[in-house]
C-alpha cells in the first residue's frame, strides 16, 4: 500500500512538473516588462509580469476588446472595444482604467496606433473609416475626435508611417488597402491587395508596407511612398497577421490554419523558414508581437486561452503564459511605466 501511494505521488509530481515546464518559460533573463492581453471572450485586460510569467491583475474593459497600443511614454495602454464604439485607457503601473474615449459616430474600432505626438488612431470597421483622437488639452483635458473615410468595406487594421504623414488601412471585404493623408485628412488611393487582406505592418524605416492576404495565402509588399507593389510572397495557410522585427530585418506571419509562424527576409523579400507553434488551427493563433529588443515574439493562441513565447534568436518555443478567455490583442510596457525602446 505504501509503495502504491509513493508511486502514485511520484507520478502526480512528475505530471505536475511536466505541465509546469510546458507552461512556464525560463524567465531569469527577461527584462522588467508587463505583457497586456485583451481577452475578447470575457471583456477584460490581463496584466502579465514577464519576469515571473504570472498574471498580476485583470481588469474589465468595454465589449469585445481587441488591439492594444502603448503610449509614447510607456505609462498608459489603450484598448479598443470592437463590440462598441470606444477606447479604454489604462494606467499600467496602477493597473486601473482612467479614461474612456467615445469615438462616435465611428463604430467597431479594431486596429490601433498611439503616435509619438500623442494622437491615437483607430481603424473603425463599423463605419468604414479611421478615427483620430487628439491628446487631451485645456483645463478639462478634453479630446477631439475626427475621422477619415476609407470608402471601403471591412476597414480592419491600421499602420502609420514613422513621419506620421500617411496611414495604411487593410479593408478585408473590399480586398484593398486604403492610403490616407493624415495632414490633409483625405484618402490618397486604394491599393489592390488580394482576396481578403487583414494583417498589415510597416518597416521601422517607413520604406515598405507588408500586407497579409489571409484567403490568398500570400504576403504583398508595397513601397510606402510610390505605392508600387514590390513583391507577392507565398505564405503558410491563412496568414492572419504580419509583424516586422524592431531591427527591420524580418517579417513574420501568423499562419492561423497551420498553427505556425512564417519568416521572411525583409531586404531580399523572400521566405527564410518557419517556426511551428501548435501545428493546428484549433489553437486559434492570431496576434503576434515582438518584444522591444526583438529577441522574443509573443503569439496569441486565442482558442486555447494562452500566449506562446518564442525565442527569435534560437527560433524555438520557450513556453506559454496563461491568460483570460480568448486573449488576442497584445502590448508590452515597462513594469514601472518606463518607455521601451528598440
Amino acid at each position: 500500500m505504501n509503495r502504491f501511494a509513493f508511486a502514485l505521488m511520484s507520478a502526480i509530481l512528475f505530471a505536475s512538473c511536466s505541465a509546469s515546464a510546458e507552461q512556464s518559460p525560463p524567465y531569469k533573463q527577461h527584462p522588467a516588462e508587463i505583457l497586456l492581453v485583451g481577452n475578447k471572450g470575457e471583456d477584460s485586460l490581463s496584466f502579465i509580469d514577464l519576469k515571473t510569467g504570472r498574471e498580476v491583475a485583470r481588469r474589465d474593459t468595454g465589449k469585445n476588446p481587441h488591439e492594444v497600443a502603448i503610449s509614447p511614454d510607456g505609462r498608459l495602454a489603450a484598448i479598443v472595444s470592437y463590440g462598441a464604439q470606444h477606447i479604454d485607457i489604462f494606467d499600467i503601473a496602477a493597473r486601473e482604467k482612467i479614461e474612456t474615449i467615445d469615438l462616435a459616430p465611428n463604430k467597431s474600432p479594431h486596429g490601433i496606433v498611439w503616435l509619438g505626438d500623442g494622437r491615437i488612431i483607430a481603424s473603425t470597421e463599423g463605419s468604414d473609416s479611421i478615427a483620430i483622437v487628439s491628446p487631451p488639452t485645456g483645463e478639462s483635458q478634453t479630446r477631439q475626435v475626427s475621422q477619415i473615410s476609407t470608402g471601403q468595406k471591412g476597414s480592419h487594421m491600421v499602420v502609420v508611417t514613422p513621419d506620421k504623414s500617411r496611414a495604411f488601412v487593410s479593408n478585408m471585404q473590399s480586398g484593398t488597402v486604403s492610403v490616407l493623408d493624415l495632414a490633409k485628412s483625405s484618402k490618397i488611393t486604394d491599393l489592390a491587395a488580394g482576396t481578403e487582406p487583414e494583417g498589415i505592418a510597416i518597416t521601422p524605416d517607413g520604406a515598405t508596407v507588408w500586407v497579409a492576404d489571409r484567403r490568398g495565402d500570400s504576403l504583398r509588399v508595397f513601397d510606402a511612398q510610390t505605392l508600387e507593389e514590390l513583391a507577392i510572397l507565398q505564405t503558410g495557410k491563412f496568414p492572419i497577421r504580419v509583424a516586422i522585427s524592431p531591427d527591420g530585418k524580418t517579417a513574420v506571419t501568423s499562419n492561423y490554419a497551420d498553427g505556425a509562424l512564417g519568416l521572411f527576409d525583409v531586404t531580399k523579400r523572400e521566405p527564410k523558414g518557419e517556426i511551428k507553434i501548435s501545428g493546428t488551427s484549433k489553437a486559434g493563433q492570431v496576434t503576434i508581437l515582438f518584444s522591444p529588443d526583438g529577441k522574443r515574439l509573443y503569439v496569441a493562441e486565442t482558442g486555447l486561452n494562452r500566449i506562446a513565447e518564442i525565442d527569435m534568436v534560437e527560433g524555438k518555443l520557450l513556453g506559454r503564459l496563461a491568460g483570460g478567455t480568448n486573449g488576442d490583442g497584445l502590448g508590452i510596457a515597462g513594469t514601472h511605466g518606463a518607455p521601451q525602446t528598440d
